[in-house]
């Protein structure tokens, strides 16, 4: 049996082995930690750069929680799935780098440096504490930042009503779902068994269904992403069906990200992704359903049903082809992703700010120039 003195003096060289030791490296993951969007890391002076465009200015920052091993999920098309062969520090999301940084100097350099930011989307990868994290880092956005707060859920990690009102309570005022696929064949093939991943279509739809019963009219959307080998028929199918919900569509184009399974898939055709964006925007915007359109064989638009005057003028005022994102207080679009859907050296497919003249010329010549035409080969008005 060791004596009183003994003991202490056991404890002592206890306690200096523990101070001599070299300290624990430090874990960079959430909720202490984000990813943050290359467009927000030069923004807030982390990344060295500049936008190739001079009017373009970030209007939302986007934050991913954020850990050592990739996402859980598998998704085909994803820079984050989990067999995607690259580091978290190696690897893209969007085809660019998304920097960890510190939560509380994301929020000390947003409130302290000069910018247009209007809002912040938390977003969640699959991993089973991004739920509990992402509340935690809503929370902190909340206490000590005046910008407008959005979540970006993963579906399935909700399991019932209650955690999306957590979401709420914790601060987030609006939430999107990313669906991506179009249809439930495609959701499967990119994102379900086929690729060993978890997430079923059912219930991405139940969870946005949920979320018209917590968060106010108009404040649910979903993303979907044009070019994983849906029909336009069957993107704005996807568009009308949310739209009949109550739930705005965010829409992307497809972006091969290198090492996932998609990276030799190609971008869709600029013609498509213009026609998608228009026939979202009068579907959202304008309250003009989809009955009212026209498709050939090939699922491809052939006319939206408007007289030609009138949707010359909505092509016209260039909004159909800026980004559809989240809105700041005067309704604007603050998530506007600068380059989120491609490189800087190719035309822009989002516009983050309203397109000029020139832009407007452009977008006309694409937005019928890979068309296939009318199944009866009558002279559409919008040819």
């Amino acid at each position: 049996m060791k004596t009183e003195k003994g003991t202490l003096r056991v404890v002592r060289e206890v306690a200096q082995d523990v101070e001599d030791r070299p300290p624990l490296e430090e874990r960079y993951e959430s909720p202490r930690y984000v990813q943050t969007s290359l467009a927000g890391a030069i923004t807030l002076g982390y990344e060295k750069g500049k936008f190739a465009r001079p009017e373009t200015e970030l209007h939302g920052l986007n934050v991913l929680t954020t850990y050592p091993e990739n996402c859980t999920a598998n998704c085909s098309y994803c820079g984050m799935s989990r067999e995607r062969p690259v580091t978290r520090e190696e690897g893209t999301f969007i085809r660019v780098k998304w920097p960890v940084v510190e939560v509380d100097d994301l929020i000390d350099r947003a409130n302290t440096m000069r910018h247009q930011m209007k809002r912040v989307c938390v977003g969640m990868l699959a991993n089973r504490r991004s739920l509990p994290d992402s509340l935690q880092i809503i929370r902190r956005f909340r206490e000590r930042s005046h910008l407008l707060i959005s979540g970006l859920i993963t579906a399935t990690l909700i399991k019932d009503r209650s955690q999306l009102e957590a979401i709420r309570d914790a601060g987030a005022d609006r939430v999107d779902v990313a669906i991506d696929a179009a249809t439930e064949e495609l959701f499967n093939q990119h994102r379900g068994l086929p690729v060993r991943g978890p997430h079923r279509w059912d219930h991405f739809w139940w969870v946005v269904e949920q979320a018209t019963t917590v968060f106010p009219p108009g404040t649910v959307g979903i993303h979907l992403v044009v070019g994983l080998g849906e029909t336009e028929a069957e993107l704005l199918a996807a568009v009308q069906k949310a739209q009949d919900m109550g739930v705005e569509t965010h829409l992307f184009s497809f972006n091969p990200e290198p090492g996932t399974l998609l990276q030799d898939w190609p971008q869709p055709p600029m013609g498509q992704y213009r026609r998608c964006q228009l026939g979202r925007y009068l579907i959202n915007e304008r309250g003009w359903g989809l009955e009212h359109f026209r498709f050939n064989r090939l699922g491809q638009v052939v006319d939206y049903g408007l007289p030609a005057e009138e949707l010359k003028a909505v092509v016209d005022s260039g909004r159909p082809f800026m980004t559809s994102g989240c809105p700041d207080h005067a309704g604007e679009t603050a998530c506007n992703r600068p380059y989120g859907n491609g490189r800087p050296s190719q035309p822009l497919r989002n516009f983050p700010f309203l397109p000029n003249a020139a832009d407007l010329e452009e977008i006309r010549q694409q937005l019928w120039g890979d068309w296939a035409g009318a199944d009866d080969d009558e002279h559409s008005e919008l040819a």
